[in-house]
């Protein structure tokens, strides 16, 4: 079931934006917070957003945000893992 939210015509007005416009940049935002707090994964985060996984890498890059997620106590074997995980979305 679409969760539903309402936001007051005045801040969709503020951001000199559409409500469709409104709608997707919030859907990016809300994806983006998500992904970092880590409830949902990438590829849920791109697809919350309306996103392909590549054009959400990138939303990510414009934000700061690197896909890259270490644990200390693994930190060599994680980005080993990710290097060859980023080679192969490349070529892909």
């Amino acid at each position: 079931m679409p969760l539903t939210i309402a936001i007051p015509d005045n801040f969709i007005l503020s951001a000199r934006q559409t409500n469709k416009e409104f709608e997707a940049e919030a859907k990016k935002a809300i994806a983006l917070k998500f992904y970092i707090d880590e409830k949902l994964s990438l590829g849920q985060a791109a697809e919350l957003a309306g996103l392909s996984e590549h054009e959400f890498i990138l939303y990510l890059g414009k934000n700061n945000i690197s896909i890259l997620r270490f644990d200390s106590d693994n930190y060599s074997a994680e980005l080993l893992y990710d290097i060859i995980n980023a080679e192969q979305f490349a070529n892909g």
